[in-house]
């Protein structure tokens, strides 16, 4: 599992107080970035792997600005050609929202899925939940 600590800005807050929900799906990406090293370990965007297949994010508590967020990652399933990632965004304590990401590997040249080689399968197997 990996960890990520995120502190929400002022500007990140609706007109209710909370984090917009909006915010989340940014949030997630960002701490997914050490799955994107098994791909791609220098994160250069003309040599990326990978491409969004399904998001999903439950809102299931409030976060508010002023107060640590902590993003749990992990991998959930690990397929042929896709994994699917779980993360989960914490606050004093609570889970405030549970995400699901589906991402597929990804042959840009071919416009084609491409199965995952058995180093990426390893490596996402370490992260299972």
């Amino acid at each position: 599992m990996f960890i990520e600590k995120v502190i929400p800005r002022f500007s990140e807050t609706d007109a209710l107080g909370h984090i917009n929900n909006t915010v989340l799906p940014v949030w997630f990406e960002a701490a997914r970035v050490p799955i994107f090293k098994f791909f791609t370990p220098d994160l250069n965007p003309h040599d990326w792997k990978l491409i969004i297949a399904k998001i999903e994010a439950s809102f299931v508590g409030e976060l508010f600005y002023a107060h640590e967020v902590t993003i749990k990652t992990a991998v959930e399933h690990v397929g042929n050609s896709s994994f699917t990632i779980k993360q989960e965004a914490w606050q004093q304590g609570k889970c405030c929202v549970v995400g699901k990401t589906v991402l597929v590997r990804y042959n840009f040249k071919n416009k084609a899925k491409q199965n995952l080689s058995e180093a990426e399968v390893a490596a996402l197997s370490e992260h299972l939940v």
